[in-house]
């Protein structure tokens, strides 16, 4: 019998947490962990074909930025509206409409046969691919309990270094046997292999027939039942409601700061091992590699931090605020990472691959407080919001990086400092943005919009 959302929950969740409840919860997370893999592999192809398109195209540098700003700027603004569509759309159909249409101009990047085309190209993808993260949390939101939502999120986000990894392993295979516009049309074409998975097994908790009750009731036993109904039956939240609470500057600037460290790993840790230790090729690989391993432990340690806490008998929000300043300090040494590096490349390689883990464990964490503290038909918009804010940081970093502090220093051959200033920002941001979280959303507490938008 398929459940209901009036159906009653069991006297002790807490107690149940390890028992035959049923694990159908687990199924839909590996799903949003392979669309998080296919996200991240088909957003990396480009950068991997580089070389065979600079041939074909004659690009020099400033092309290849123009078109990877193109994929940022779309992606920012795709945050921003994707979260309200997928609200509206509800999380099956929100997300099969993003994953098809990125899989769409993923493998779009084949047919085009100008630099113009590729920005175009990019554009379309960044603002599809935008989908992923505001509907894999919401979908996090509706099949997980807040206690397990910090790990459920932790193990999906992993798959974003998974694909960082898959994607050097098979993308210039596949160039260099059949061609750079295969790689596109095949990484791009896994998102339609998804998409029939997709179909075949997610719905809602309320309506899936393979769901037993004792799973439904754990998955809602948060909060009171009917409640939960009355709150998703309730009209959707505008994103002037949303500005007008606290919680959303603290979700905003929680991205705003953190996202773009993340970025400049992605983009610049093979620049700072070929400057600093004279790396090239396939000999950049290795660390690189190991430095993605290292993040997809922290991503899915991070998740399980916060649910040890809250086992322990912690309020869910000290738990999370808590793990989360543990993060923030675990970054603290990349501040020394040149010093270190000195002694070891291996020890500079494991302590960026340990700061690069906090940043994972922090997203874990950081998405999970957008379901923490909004009801569920607004956590894809919230998502999208923050989301937007960490890809305008992204961009305003990259100038930064790019067009000036590493221009300039590069020009004095003094290439080290634009480094070092840069792994103290790295050091200090998630610092500062806990810090403003507590000032925002000391105590995280849920909005409830119907209460004249208190916070």
């Amino acid at each position: 019998m398929t459940p209901s959302p009036t159906q009653s929950r069991p006297a002790s969740p807490l107690d149940t947490a390890n028992a035959a409840v049923g694990k159908y919860r687990w199924t839909i997370c590996s799903l949003v962990f392979f669309a998080t893999t296919i996200n991240y592999l088909d957003r990396a192809v480009i950068s991997l074909l580089k070389p065979y398109l600079e041939t074909e195209f004659k690009w020099n540098s400033g092309d290849y930025a123009n078109i990877e700003l193109a994929f940022k700027v779309a992606y920012a603004l795709g945050m921003m509206g994707v979260g309200r569509i997928i609200d509206k759309l509800g999380t099956k159909t929100g997300y099969a409409l993003s994953t098809f249409l990125w899989s769409l101009a993923a493998m779009g990047h084949a047919l085009v046969s100008s630099t113009v085309g590729f920005s175009v190209a990019r554009a379309f993808l960044g603002v599809s691919e935008a989908g992923n993260f505001p509907a894999a949390i919401k979908t996090t939101a509706e099949w997980f309990p807040q206690r397990e939502r910090a790990l459920a999120t932790g193990i999906f986000n992993s798959g974003s270094n998974v694909g960082a990894i898959l994607a050097p392993i098979t993308v210039p295979l596949i160039a260099e046997t059949i061609g750079w516009k295969w790689a596109f049309i095949i990484t791009g074409a896994l998102g339609f292999v998804w998409l029939v998975l997709w179909f075949a097994f997610y719905e809602v908790p309320a309506r899936h027939a393979k769901l037993t009750k004792a799973e439904f009731d754990y998955i809602h036993s948060d909060v009171d039942d009917m409640a939960a109904v009355a709150i998703e039956t309730q009209p959707k939240i505008s994103w002037f409601q949303l500005l007008k609470v606290r919680q959303t500057y603290a979700f905003v600037f929680g991205k705003f700061l953190t996202d773009p460290i993340w970025w400049f790993y992605l983009f610049w840790l093979p620049d700072f091992l070929n400057k600093q230790y004279g790396l090239k090729g396939t000999q950049i690989s290795l660390p690189v590699a190991l430095v993605y391993i290292l993040s997809s432990i922290g991503s899915v340690s991070g998740g399980w931090i916060p649910l040890r806490f809250m086992k322990g008998g912690m309020p869910a929000f000290r738990a999370r605020k808590l793990a989360m300043l543990l993060i923030a300090l675990c970054v603290l040494p990349i501040v020394f990472v040149q010093y270190l590096g000195q002694i070891n490349m291996w020890l500079a390689v494991l302590v960026i691959g340990l700061a690069a883990a906090a940043h994972q464990a922090w997203s874990a964490n950081i998405f999970t407080t957008a379901s923490d503290m909004f009801p569920k038909r607004a956590v894809a918009s919230v998502t999208g919001l923050g989301g937007m804010a960490g890809g305008l940081g992204g961009i305003l970093l990259t100038a930064l990086v790019q067009k000036g502090m590493f221009k300039y220093y590069e020009s004095i051959g003094q290439l080290n400092k634009a480094y070092f200033i840069m792994f103290l920002i790295c050091g200090s941001a998630y610092l500062l943005a806990w810090l403003l979280m507590q000032f925002f959303a000391p105590h995280m507490k849920m909005v409830r919009f119907d209460e004249s938008d208190k916070s």
